[in-house]
């Protein structure tokens, strides 16, 4: 398959932004967000949604947009369900009739948090959130309709492009004399650069190996506490820059009870890539790299 044209919706997003860089050497990149005039990337919009994939008629469709507030899903479960199940349901019924290949981002809040060992593509799945569950939704949606599709499920994205965690964490150390970050929820902070470039990838790969779709779990390599991220970004952080002020002297590890939040977050959120990084021949970079090189660039 020659890949003539890509529609890519959610193109001023952390992940869409990196997806414009890593998809252009692969054809024709129509990048969409919700503001876009000329066609509709508002995906609440569903029957414009579909007349624009229709319009477009893309070998491939790039899915980077949703309903990322995690607690306020909770106050608007409608908003997030049409957002994160209803799109993709209807993007994936407009890619099954183009014969396209639909790639679409999940999560591990579809799985319940429990234990510590890494979440595998066929374990069974229990989200705790509305987040969580319109996301687990989405998937299956997809799944139902469009049989040529890849969903890369992924933990923790931060990009230098935004507001992220590690420059929360340098704000505060420079107000604050002590931070207090949760220490038992695990994962491993993955960076939209790297989601973009195995995506850009795996649709490359595709057009030799169309039979490789499917579910994959998508995460940098390794596993960190937030309490472990903040301390590496706060160490980085001198490294790199030794003017500046830090004023924390501390970052006090507490249990997530010490935060009350609208969303309950799931305490492990370690995912195993080895279909991923098997499938597709790639080997995945511990998260310390990704994380130092945004700071590089954001200090």
């Amino acid at each position: 398959m020659k890949l003539k044209r890509i529609l890519l919706l959610g193109a001023q997003g952390q992940v869409g932004w990196e997806l414009r860089r890593s998809l252009a050497p692969l054809g024709e990149v129509v990048a969409l967000d919700r503001n876009s005039t000329d066609y509709c990337g508002d995906i609440s919009n569903l029957s414009a949604l579909a007349q624009t994939v229709r319009q477009i008629a893309p070998q491939v469709i790039v899915n980077a947009a949703a309903h990322t507030a995690v607690d306020r899903a909770e106050a608007e479960p409608e908003l997030a369900n049409a957002l994160n199940a209803l799109a993709p349901g209807v993007l994936a019924q407009e890619a099954s009739k183009l014969g396209a290949l639909l790639v679409h981002y999940s999560t591990d809040y579809v799985f319940d948090g429990s234990g510590s060992t890494p979440w595998l593509e066929s374990d069974v799945t229990s989200p705790l959130s509305v987040y969580g569950q319109t996301k687990l939704d989405g998937e299956k949606r997809i799944q139902a309709a469009c049989p040529n599709h890849l969903i890369f499920r992924t933990s923790w994205v931060y990009a230098a492009r935004g507001g992220n965690f590690a420059k929360t964490m340098l704000r505060l150390a420079q107000e604050r004399d002590q931070l207090s970050v949760i220490d038992d929820q695990f994962g491993a902070p993955t960076g939209a650069d790297l989601l973009a470039d195995v995506t850009a990838h795996a649709i490359r790969q595709m057009t030799l190996q169309p039979e490789n779709t499917g579910l994959y779990h998508l995460a940098a390599a390794g596993e960190t506490s937030w309490n472990g991220y903040a301390r590496h970004v706060l160490e980085q952080a001198r490294r790199l820059k030794p003017d500046l002020k830090i004023k924390a002297s501390e970052v006090k590890a507490v249990p997530s009870s010490a935060f009350v939040t609208a969303a309950v977050r799931p305490l492990n959120s370690r995912l195993d890539t080895t279909r991923l990084q098997t499938t597709f021949g790639l080997k995945l970079p511990q998260w310390e790299q990704g994380v130092e090189r945004m700071l590089a660039e954001v200090l």
